[in-house]
């Protein structure tokens, strides 16, 4: 796995199926799971709070982390697990567990909700990680739901500390932080974008890939999106599919995450249902028929134009809109 380290390109954060019944539907997962690496993902993502791990009991957590890395070394993808806690050692300990699991690549670790411990607090909890982990780690720094900020220095020292790999990065808008982060970020360490509304924006600054819920639809079209921001071409077009991709994010990330997707995924028969576990409730109809629209809209927003060469991976599309580059 270290191969995929530090992570670059798509990776996306896996919802978690329900059949009628409400249970998971591990071949609806493990179907997805195919579709999104063969569309262009370079790794998935299990457990993150797009899956609704905190809906799950330990029986499925299992069950999602067996049918995912046995999809990733099909398909030899990065995948990565979402490990989280209401404190250091309970995260640690959840860390330990990963070591019985050979499949996992990386795991995707936040600042514990609630607590909002000083930036000196926040190096301290991933200094003690990242020494007992058995797993490279990404740091997913999310301020709107763990309700801690440290601060660019802080995060850059996070990101300094050996077993830290990268950063998932949502900042929820691009502010004085986020700048000089970016600004300051060490060359060996990836920087994710988190926000999917905000992947252009962000590549634009440095950030080599993105963990993108927003990716389980118009799979294809995020990878081309981000190989041809990383070969530094077609800047035009590259431009205009990234607005389109914005306006679909933004579309699908309407209602709480992860209801919209899943209404969209069921809507094209690629799930079974669209259920959520509460607290979540189903998608309204109206924001799951908008989200579709758009994505019609970007499915046939342009026309293969060119293949792209990605360092030697398999080529993409460079997308010309009809009438040129508008």
């Amino acid at each position: 796995m270290t191969r995929h380290l530090p992570p670059t390109g798509l990776h996306v954060p896996l919802v978690t199926p329900f059949d009628t019944e409400g249970r998971l539907d591990a071949a609806a997962l493990e179907g997805l799971g195919r579709e999104l690496l063969e569309a262009g993902a370079r790794g998935l993502v299990a457990l993150g709070t797009t899956g609704e791990p905190t809906s799950l009991d330990p029986a499925e957590r299992a069950t999602v982390l067996d049918v995912c890395a046995r999809v990733g070394r099909e398909h030899d993808a990065l995948l990565t697990v979402g490990v989280g806690g209401g404190d250091t050692r309970t995260v640690e300990r959840a860390l330990a567990d990963l070591a019985d699991r050979p499949g996992v690549g990386a795991a995707l670790v936040p600042v514990p909700a609630f607590v909002r411990p000083s930036p000196a607090g926040v190096l301290a909890h991933f200094a003690r990680l990242a020494r007992a982990t058995p797993v490279p780690l990404i740091v997913y720094h999310v301020p709107r739901r763990t309700g801690c900020s440290p601060g660019a220095e802080c995060l850059r020292a996070v990101l300094d500390l050996p077993g830290v790999v990268g950063m998932k990065l949502s900042p929820d808008v691009i502010d004085g932080e986020t700048v000089r982060l970016m600004g300051t970020r060490p060359s060996d360490r990836s920087i994710l974008v988190g926000d999917d509304h905000l992947l252009q924006p962000l590549v634009a600054m440095g950030a080599v890939g993105g963990i993108t819920a927003s990716a389980h639809l118009a799979t294809g079209r995020f990878a081309e999106f981000l190989a041809a921001a990383a070969d530094g071409v077609d800047h035009a077009r590259t431009r205009v599919l990234g607005h389109a991709l914005a306006e679909l994010s933004a579309a699908l990330f309407r209602e709480p995450n992860p209801t919209v997707i899943k209404g969209v995924l069921r809507a094209r028969g690629r799930i079974p249902t669209a259920d959520v576990r509460l607290p979540l409730l189903p998608a309204s109809r109206d924001a799951v028929a908008t989200a579709g629209r758009l994505l019609t809209a970007v499915e046939h927003r342009g026309v293969p134009a060119r293949a792209i060469t990605t360092g030697g991976s398999r080529p993409v599309t460079a997308l010309i809109p009809p009438g040129g580059d508008r």
